[in-house]
């Protein structure tokens, strides 16, 4: 038991040791020159929905019959995706 003890009081002492002696970090090296602007900003992607009856993408607007359900293809109140919405009669 003692030799237990002495040994893991040796490791955290050679441990603590060795992280007193690392040296200082090296300075941060000079900013990067900032990137030259771009022309123009890539177009966003189409919103599309997934077909799985067709085995594609359908653009927004798309209507179909999805399993037997009538359904559009609309975007999401954010704007970001486009989901199958049921046809409103």
């Amino acid at each position: 038991m003692r030799s237990i003890l002495a040994v893991s009081i040796l490791a955290t002492a050679a441990f603590l040791s060795a992280c007193a002696s690392q040296e200082k970090a090296p300075e941060k090296p000079a900013a990067a020159p900032a990137p030259a602007p771009a022309a123009a900003a890539p177009a966003a992607p189409k919103l599309q929905c997934w077909n799985g009856d067709v085995g594609a993408f359908q653009e927004v607007g798309t209507k179909a019959t999805i399993a037997g359900v009538a359904v559009e293809c609309k975007p999401t109140a954010d704007g970001k995706a486009a989901q199958w919405m049921g046809v409103k009669k």
